[in-house]
């Protein structure tokens, strides 16, 4: 843990709101990132991102320093995003991977560019990035976490271990297999664009 964290911390248990609000500064965006991804969407995240600071806000008395400050906040930040699709799996619309995509330009077909460098597929990268975004939505709760935490925040095995409480091994096979399981789920537009 950084000094400084540690510092913020102690303070923000002693109800010092300015601390507390560094704290926040700090790491809002991280969060804000975390939830954006697992959930898929930007309106959603503004208000799961103030729910995980609020919960951590009236736990930091709670927090005993075995583990990072960032690790605590995202264990939070994990638990919130996963109580959430459990209180909204039955009202959740499934997509499928054939409809067409909401753009700012309007509605358009999914598409897939060619993976080589050209600048028709660099035009294109904005619609590949929201397909990737919500074929990750898709993914279980227990890979997608795995995923969105190691291969898009860059975190090492061993954080995400501690933030999802697993075991190592577990963190290892379940990104292997959120790999596969999104690679699989791509393919089909892959090919078509080959």
């Amino acid at each position: 843990m950084e000094v400084a964290d540690l510092l913020l911390v102690e303070r923000s248990k002693q109800d010092d709101i300015e601390a507390y609000e560094l704290l926040v500064d700090r790491y809002r965006n991280k969060i804000l990132n975390y939830v954006a991804r697992y959930s898929g969407s930007t309106a959603d995240a503004e208000d799961l991102t103030q729910e995980v600071f609020i919960k951590a806000y009236l736990a930091i008395k709670k927090f005993r320093g075995q583990s990072s400050f960032q690790t605590w906040i995202f264990q939070i930040a994990n638990n919130v995003c996963v109580d959430r699709f459990r209180r909204t799996r039955r009202e959740r619309i499934a997509y499928s991977l054939d409809d067409p995509v909401e753009t700012e330009e309007g509605v358009v077909e999914r598409e897939i560019p060619d993976w080589s460098w050209d600048p028709e597929a660099v035009a294109q990268s904005r619609e590949l990035q929201a397909l990737v975004q919500k074929t990750l939505t898709t993914l279980s709760d227990k890979l997608r976490p795995v995923i969105i935490l190691h291969d898009l925040e860059g975190m090492r095995y061993e954080e995400i271990a501690e933030i999802l409480n697993i075991p190592l091994g577990t963190v290892k096979s379940r990104l292997f297999n959120a790999r596969v399981e999104l690679r699989n789920r791509l393919r089909p537009y892959m090919e078509t664009q080959a």
